[in-house]
């Protein structure tokens, strides 16, 4: 169990090294739907260059490649409800 935002921050950072697939559920913050989405930190191939127009650690987000939708999507860490990494399940306690 994981009780705050820095802590899945750290999971997510931690556990998912060199590209690795993991799954994360968490409320979307602009229409608060649950979404489920499997997706890889660090993944470099698709970016068309410039930089992001805002910084996402300031906004509490995670940048991460959907690897369904093949782009680029931010996760708000304050929003998880889940992470499977590698098989093992973290579950976020509020």
């Amino acid at each position: 169990m994981i009780s705050t935002t820095q802590e899945i921050k750290r999971v997510l950072q931690t556990h998912t090294r060199n590209g690795q697939i993991f799954q994360v559920t968490f409320i979307k913050r602009t229409t608060g739907e649950r979404r489920r989405m499997v997706c890889r930190l660090g993944v470099r191939a698709h970016l068309k260059g410039g930089a992001l127009n805002y910084d996402p650690s300031a906004l509490n987000l995670l940048p991460v490649f959907d690897m369904q939708a093949q782009e680029y999507r931010s996760i708000p860490l304050d929003a998880v409800q889940s992470a499977r990494i590698a098989g093992i399940t973290y579950e976020v306690v509020k």
